[in-house]
């Protein structure tokens, strides 16, 4: 028993599209730029405190590491 394939497109296309080859700049940029939104997005989050523990440890008085993560 051979299977078939489907060569049915999924998806809406319509009348006057020239199919999903050609994408409108407006459409690239709004792809381009929702990746670099989640991008920054992870970024800023795993690397806020990471900063903020550098930019203190090179403050002056030189704090100890455990004075920088004690809540007090």
């Amino acid at each position: 028993m051979a299977s078939r394939v489907s060569l049915k497109s999924k998806g809406k296309a319509g009348k006057g599209s020239k199919g999903s080859e050609e994408k409108s700049i407006a459409q690239c940029f709004k792809e381009w730029s929702t990746w670099t939104m989640k991008k920054a997005k992870v970024v800023t989050h795993y690397g806020f405190i990471p900063l903020v523990i550098i930019i203190g440890m090179n403050s002056e008085p030189k704090p100890q590491i455990y004075q920088l993560l004690s809540p007090v």
